[in-house]
């Protein structure tokens, strides 16, 4: 598939959904993908036809993260990486974003959704951010958002454990906005952007800015340094070890790791 068959754009009653198509990978996102997310949120941003940004993926999942081969053989190397692009476009945005998360959110699946203004998962979806687990650190400045949200230890356990969660104890946590059923997420999602596409639109982004103010520029910082991490982290032995398991379908044996 080509980046734009993986990400596709339609755009249609002041609303620009970006949906993320590649079903055969659980939508395992490659550089190519950041890239058209990028690419696509910039868009939105410039283009005055649009007031909302709606976020999806296919009917059974959201986006499994990164493509860890995709990501190994060309890690990010700076802020012009298609991985900080995206970062920087979804954090920085000035219109709404809306999101729609079915089955499966992983990663950065779902540390994109604590830069979203909405975010709406089916009774089904399954969350996890499995980065200690694979020897890396967070990214996307979840390290900076998620204790605001819910608090120091409530944060620690999602990103030290690692463990999956379902879409209640997302909702609780304040990482998703409602759950209703499966069939229903994108629907309900594409409703409450057609609300937000029929409010004032620069009223909208203004109140949004404020919303933001105060974490806007440590946000950036943060997002900067966590990449600097991460890819320090790609070349550990506790990575390396992670995949590897990975890969070979054992449980990663990090005892010999001080």
């Amino acid at each position: 598939m080509s980046s734009t068959e993986l990400i596709q754009r339609e755009s249609s009653d002041n609303i620009l959904t970006l949906r993320i198509n590649r079903p055969d990978k659980k939508n395992a996102l490659n550089l190519a993908m950041y890239q058209g997310l990028a690419d696509g949120l910039r868009q939105a941003d410039g283009d005055d036809t649009v007031r909302v940004i709606l976020i999806c993926g296919t009917d059974d999942c959201f986006t499994s993260g990164n493509d860890l081969a995709d990501f190994l053989g060309a890690p990010p190397t700076g802020a012009d990486s298609p991985v900080m692009q995206f970062l920087f476009a979804i954090s920085e945005a000035r219109k709404p974003v809306v999101a729609a998360v079915n089955g499966l959110a992983v990663g950065v699946g779902v540390t994109m959704l604590l830069h979203c203004d909405l975010a709406y998962a089916g009774n089904s979806a399954t969350f996890q951010m499995p980065f200690v687990n694979l020897g890396l650190c967070p990214e996307a400045g979840s390290t900076l958002l998620l204790p605001r949200i819910m608090g120091h230890q409530r944060a620690a356990e999602l990103l030290l454990l690692g463990e999956a969660f379902n879409a209640g104890k997302a909702h609780g946590l304040g990482i998703v906005t409602e759950v209703c059923p499966d069939g229903d997420v994108q629907a309900y999602a594409r409703q409450k952007a057609l609300q937000l596409a029929s409010q004032p639109a620069a009223a909208v982004r203004l109140a949004k800015s404020l919303l933001k103010r105060d974490c806007t520029p440590q946000l950036r910082e943060t997002i900067i340094e966590e990449g600097r991490q991460f890819v320090a982290r790609l070349k550990s032995p506790e990575a390396a070890e992670a995949l590897q398991a990975f890969m070979q379908r054992r449980k990663p044996d990090f005892s010999k790791f001080n």
